[in-house]
Parts: C-alpha cells; structure tokens; sequence
C-alpha cells in the first residue's frame, strides 16, 4: 500500500506560482530551497519548482485536478474568488444523493485545482 506524499507543479516561474498558493492555501511557505517551494497540506505537500521543459500556461489543465479538502467549500470558494481566483465551476453537488460539494478554480498557470467536502 502507498501514501502519497506529495504533489509536484513545475513552472516557468515557481516564485510567482507560490504566492499564488500561499494565498489560497492562507499558509506560509514551509520551505524555499533550491528554487523549489513547499507546502505542508494536511498529512501532504505541495511543492512547486522550475522545469526548464514548462513554458507558458498549462494547455490541458482537466488532466490532473488537485482538491483540496475543506469543512466548508462556499466559504472558501468564495474567499478565493473575492481575491481573483479565476472560476471554472461553481460549488455543486455531484451526484442527486451527494452530499459533497465540489468548486472547480485555475491557478496562473492554468491548472486546475478543486475545492471538495471530505469525502
């Protein structure tokens, strides 16, 4: 059995990339080294770092989506795009006996990232 550790976004400029996620994620950098940024998600991390094969803005961003978890998506959802956060869905619910609500966003990069209940 694994545990996934972690997530890793190569970017043409991680630095910018990671102020955008120190403000989604309302968190600090855990830590800045080698030009690669992290941070401590839950029992996970984030990390963002160069790549000198990332150019531009993500041309497939339905190809992996990261969700992060939250007790309370609408709020959340709504913090994140009071500050810009650019919408691709609205909350919803998927499924008629769902209870979850999931909330679909981009970051500068073009990639995509969902806000989830836990599941």
């Amino acid at each position: 059995m694994f545990n996934l550790n972690s997530v890793l976004i190569f970017s043409e400029d991680p630095e910018k990339l990671s102020d955008f996620y120190k403000k989604v994620l309302n968190e600090d950098l855990g830590w800045d080294e080698g030009g690669y940024k992290g941070f401590k998600v839950g029992a996970g991390f984030l990390t963002i770092g160069p790549h000198e094969k990332v150019k531009g803005k993500n041309l497939t961003p339905e190809r992996i989506l990261i969700n992060l978890e939250t007790n309370d998506v609408k709020r959340e959802f709504d913090r994140l795009k009071d500050i810009g956060v650019k919408v691709i869905a609205e909350p919803y619910n998927p499924g008629e006996d769902s209870e979850m609500t999931i909330a679909t966003l981009e970051d500068i990069d073009g990639n995509y990232f969902q806000l989830t209940t836990p599941m």
